[in-house]
């Protein structure tokens, strides 16, 4: 018999090695290097790959001009906001990954949109985390109806594949893939190994019988998606739901899509009978009163536009560096926009601490939302107000000018919508065509003194 070289896995990347290291070369992780002896399976299957290699093979390419197009049929999850998030629904033969912190929901959001699904479609659940029993209590509680969802408490891959195979279902969710084991392979489940070779196994079947299969994935301390980067790459769909375990509201976000845009948003709000969809999410980001140091923008989330409050909080401070605290908004960009508020507006910032936060939670990275925290910070360090109903709109550079933004009709439209009287944008917007379609007072300003004196109706010389 020929003998049996190990090999060595880095359990983050999935990395090989020939040798044990403490530290991972590729990720730089240290002790996620784990022995893994290749069983007679993985032997045999190289063994046939290696032979059917040396057969001479037949073209099967074709010019894609010749392919014939073919219309998406895809099936509602239930909820608009699901829907809207994943592009208009469910494609049939697609993959579907969700991943989120434990508890934050991905199972009730899943067993509901199975049992909405299965009034019309066939479809199945397969639970590798829970049982049968713990599955039927949470489906009652979050009132579960009559209806023909199929449900099968396993976490061994073979029994789960011929399930899929007799019944067909149009929709399968697997949850989770971390908690099924092929033992056909080496490793404990939730491995590189085990992870990447039982998505690749269910993607074929899912793609050979048409079937929408949505897979739940863990995610890591770092509240990255566990396990090999390839199961992210494999996969249609990535959905993240993001949420705060003090806050009743759930973001679903797509990261990556290839039937639709990516990074569109759909808001979910928990109560004690499962998951309610928020219709106008503006609500949850806005606030009623007006007090210093808060300043509206429009934030696009995909095709989705959002008014979001912008709280600002500047305090004087006896020590020698000063504090700077961003939540929800990137800490680089709110030390830049300093910079440039102490160099274009002759502002002290230097010797006051500086807390900037995204009402409701949500992160906001895009430039658009430079001009309404430039003037969240003036609004608190002069203790001025900004009129009701006024909205802000615009990127900051460094010179102090103010640029451009894209969708800025989109923008338009949903403050307009909301019942906000006047906008802040920058000069040059290309606005003056379709003024006239918006009920709204536009103020253009070029750079940001400009903007602040319109946005809170100062006097520059008495008040900045």
């Amino acid at each position: 018999m020929s003998r049996v070289t190990p090999n060595y896995v880095c359990q983050s990347c999935g990395a090989q090695t020939r040798q044990f290291f403490g530290r991972c070369s590729s990720c730089g992780e240290w002790n996620s290097i784990v022995e893994q002896i290749p069983s007679s399976f993985e032997r045999n299957r190289k063994n046939q790959r290696r032979s059917s290699s040396k057969k001479p093979s037949e073209q099967r390419s074709e010019p894609i001009s010749s392919l014939q197009d073919e219309v998406l049929q895809r099936l509602s999850s239930g909820y608009t906001e699901l829907d809207r998030v994943l592009g208009g629904g469910l494609v049939p033969g697609s993959l579907v990954l969700v991943g989120g912190e434990p508890g934050i929901g991905k199972s009730t959001l899943l067993l509901q949109s199975a049992t909405a699904i299965a009034l019309q479609e066939s479809v199945l659940y397969i639970s590798a985390e829970e049982s049968a029993q713990q599955v039927k209590l949470r489906w009652s509680r979050l009132e579960g109806k009559e209806s023909n969802l199929q449900l099968l408490s396993e976490t061994n891959l073979d029994p789960v594949i011929q399930e899929l195979e007799t019944l067909k279902p149009a929709v399968a969710i697997i949850d989770s893939i971390q908690a099924l084991n092929d033992d056909n392979l080496s490793g404990a489940p939730g491995s590189v190994g085990q992870v990447r070779e039982c998505a690749s196994v269910l993607q074929r079947l899912a793609k050979r019988q048409n079937t929408t299969l949505i897979l739940v994935g863990h995610v890591t301390k770092e509240g990255m998606l566990a396990g090999p980067k390839v199961l992210e790459h494999l996969v249609d769909v990535v959905l993240t739901f993001e949420g705060d375990r003090f806050a009743s509201h759930r973001l679903l976000r797509a990261v990556k899509n290839r039937y639709g845009a990516s990074h569109e948003l759909g808001v979910f709000e928990m109560q004690g009978n499962g998951l309610q969809e928020v219709r106008n999410p503006s609500e949850i980001f806005l606030n009623e009163k007006s007090a210093s140091g808060i300043a509206t923008i429009v934030a696009c989330e995909g095709n989705r536009s959002l008014a979001v409050d912008l709280q600002g909080l500047i305090s004087a401070t006896t020590y020698a560096s000063p504090r700077r605290t961003a939540t929800g908004v990137g800490i680089n960009r709110l030390h830049q926009i300093l910079a440039v508020l102490e160099k274009h507006m002759n502002l002290s910032l230097s010797r006051h601490d500086c807390y900037i936060a995204v009402a409701g939670g949500l992160e906001v990275e895009e430039p658009a939302a430079d001009l309404g925290i430039a003037t969240a910070i003036v609004s608190s360090y002069r203790n001025l107000i900004l009129p009701a109903g006024t909205v802000l709109i615009g990127e900051l550079g460094l010179g102090g000018q103010l640029r451009a933004v894209n969708q800025i009709s989109q923008r338009l439209q949903e403050a307009e919508r909301l019942g906000f009287k006047r906008a802040v944008i920058p000069q040059g917007s290309g606005v003056k065509s379709i003024k006239d379609e918006f009920d709204l007072e536009l103020l253009e300003a070029s750079n940001i003194a400009k903007a602040i004196v319109l946005a809170l109706q100062v006097n520059p010389e008495r008040d900045c």
